[in-house]
């Protein structure tokens, strides 16, 4: 808001006094000049409170070298941008030398005027300056509230209010989850690349103080986000931009000074200015905490409007899977909310993460268990699932069936629409998934104005991000496909059914996938029942007794050896053996065991079992059994 000594020192009323830096430069041009103050006497401190730029002719100063000391001392103690003295009334060619060495002691930057210079045309300038940027800082901060204010009204999403703050700042934007993955950004013209290449590395390292502050190492404005005491993630705003110290504009042209440093002029020494960022300026402070209101508001608006209509949605999903109310009920019930279930092709799906416990704060940081995140974490994938229908251009019922999963219910006008739409639905959701991680750089995707809570572009471009949590399975020609991260989720689909009688049958098996889906390490876009194979048929005879006796026949003994002996844990053996193909070896490599203390392990296991390990068909039957137990244990 306030010019800097060097801006002051850039005016013609002040050039006209011929300038010359005789003492402070660097930093101190860069300090801002809150007033201009004519004085005259010794003792004029006192009258001051910081950041005024003193102009004197000296006629009142003291005449020894202490005073004058004493005076130099006293106007920076109280945090005066500079002093200039005009020469030829007390002080005829040059200030004394006592008072350029103090004030260079100092670090109090200290001007001489080599011409009469009039002190109210100084004065005036530079009150005009300041009350000019004073109105140009209003009219700044009233644009910011309007523009988020209208933002707000048309339930902008998250993508639309990140580019309008990049826009109105003309700096880089980052919205965040407090995982510490990006939501959305806007490079402002600058390299996403760079900006996002190990954004969750360097995020961790940017810690300010407080709900909005600035970050001066790393050059950072954060504020957090969230509403009614639940904080969902943080907003952030890169200044200075390309590590320059002055805002957008252009800034003013150094005032050439004969005589002073080299080269003349009071232009910025830059290895001064490097790595001192200022402190950006109070609009873009109201900036950034406009904007992350806004982006709170409008999740606590969607998530409020959609509250009572999710609601009957769960019921009417749960009514179908539990038989508690008749079918024409319900189909009367959903053609009310503007979903028409009868005469159309109808496919259950479940959308649930492959881990049931929410996620701890960070990689590798596990900390306590907040029983609060489960829920939310369940509410977010919710919220991802409904936004996907609406992108996709879905109709259905959509809830959260259980503690674990969101269940779809989508009613096609034809079954040739069947793969397509659930095409269209998982790849609406990779798009959506607010915990999804950064996206690929490589591969932006276009977006649409006021779309989903994903990373955006300038235009609000962004990269595909997997609806199991990681980047889209598509990756670049000739890549290897990736194995889901711990916060992955999974697509099921159910067989298609024509009627709506039939539609528990395709939610119960879309249930049934998912849940044996989890150990899977494919990342699919949509998981179907020809995909979960042996352990997906497993999974559907979990509750077979026979099955069940099954597994006690073939692995009690071992699991009651390691219930008596919890340290050896010889059942995680037996399964990396299995895994691993039988191979030895290779089992022990991945066990991180040396090879004779694993062969001595699977020479106990064989002991407790009485089998022999290296019969195929004896293998074939434990991996089965094992099997079975992960699908008995998957609940």
């Amino acid at each position: 808001m306030f010019p800097t000594v060097r801006e002051v020192l850039a005016l013609d009323p002040v050039r006209h006094g011929a300038p010359r830096l005789v003492a402070g430069g660097g930093a101190a041009l860069d300090r801002p000049v809150r007033w201009v103050h004519v004085a005259e006497v010794p003792d004029i401190a006192a009258l001051l409170r910081g950041g005024e730029l003193v102009l004197t002719t000296g006629i009142g100063l003291p005449a020894d070298d202490a005073g004058l000391r004493a005076f130099i001392g006293d106007l920076a103690d109280v945090g005066v941008s500079g002093l200039v003295v005009e020469l030829g009334r007390r002080y005829v060619s040059a200030v004394p030398r006592v008072m350029a060495a103090a004030a260079e002691r100092r670090g109090l930057l200290l001007v001489e005027l080599r011409r009469a210079t009039p002190f109210v045309r100084v004065t005036e300038a530079v009150h005009a300056l300041i009350v000019d940027a004073q109105l140009t800082e209003l009219r700044a901060t009233e644009e910011i509230h309007q523009r988020f204010t209208e933002l707000s009204v048309e339930g902008a999403g998250p993508a639309e209010v990140v580019r309008q703050a990049a826009r109105l700042s003309g700096c880089p934007v980052v919205l965040e989850n407090l995982s510490r993955q990006v939501l959305a950004y806007d490079p402002a013209g600058e390299s996403a690349e760079l900006l996002l290449d190990g954004w969750e590395q360097h995020s961790r390292r940017i810690r300010p103080v407080g709900r909005t502050a600035y970050d001066a190492d790393s050059g950072w404005l954060v504020t957090t986000v969230g509403a009614r005491g639940q904080d969902w993630g943080r907003l952030l705003l890169r200044w200075p931009v390309s590590g320059e110290l002055s805002t957008p504009a252009a800034a003013p042209t150094p005032v050439p000074v004969p005589g002073s440093a080299p080269g003349g002029g009071v232009g910025p020494d830059p290895a001064d200015r490097a790595g001192r960022p200022a402190d950006p300026p109070t609009r873009l402070t109201i900036l950034v905490e406009r904007a992350a209101s806004t982006l709170a508001l409008g999740r606590l608006i969607r998530r409020d409007a959609e509250g009572l209509e999710r609601q009957i949605h769960r019921t009417l999903l749960t009514a179908l899977l539990d038989h508690s109310r008749p079918v024409d009920e319900v189909a009367l019930r959903a053609r009310a909310l503007g979903v028409v279930l009868e005469r159309r092709h109808l496919v259950g799906v479940m959308v649930r993460y492959r881990g049931d416990d929410p996620a701890a704060e960070g990689p590798g940081e596990p900390g306590p268990v907040d029983p609060e995140a489960g829920p939310a974490r369940l509410r977010d994938l919710s919220e991802a699932v409904g936004q996907a229908l609406r992108e996709a251009k879905l109709t259905g019922l959509s809830s959260a069936v259980d503690d674990q999963a969101v269940g779809v219910l989508l009613a096609l006008p034809d079954p040739a629409a069947e793969e397509r739409a659930l095409a269209g639905f998982a790849a609406a959701l990779r798009r959506n998934r607010i915990d999804a991680a950064p996206p690929r750089l490589a591969d932006p995707a276009p977006s649409r104005p006021g779309g989903p809570t994903r990373p955006a572009g300038p235009a609000g471009s962004a990269g595909p991000a997997s609806a199991t949590g990681t980047a889209g399975p598509a990756g670049p020609a000739g890549s290897a496909p990736r194995t889901p991260g711990p916060g992955a989720v999974i697509v099921a689909a159910g067989s298609g059914v024509g009627s709506l009688r039939e539609a528990r049958r395709s939610l119960v098996e879309a249930r049934q996938v998912a849940d044996a889906a989890r150990r899977d390490r494919r990342d699919l876009p949509i998981f179907r029942l020809p995909h979960v194979g042996l352990a997906g048929l497993l999974h559907l005879l979990r509750d077979e007794p026979r099955l069940q006796t099954f597994v006690e026949r073939e692995l009690g003994a071992l699991l009651a050896y390691d219930a008596r002996h919890p340290r050896e844990q010889l059942l995680g053996t037996l399964r990396t053996y299995l895994e691993q193909g039988r191979n030895k070896s290779a089992a022990a490599a991945a066990a991180h065991l040396s090879r004779p203390a694993f062969y001595e392990r699977l020479a106990r296991i064989a002991r407790v079992l009485d089998v022999d390990l290296d019969s195929v068909e004896v293998a074939l039957s434990l991996h089965v059994a094992l099997l079975t137990l992960d699908a008995i244990r998957t609940r």
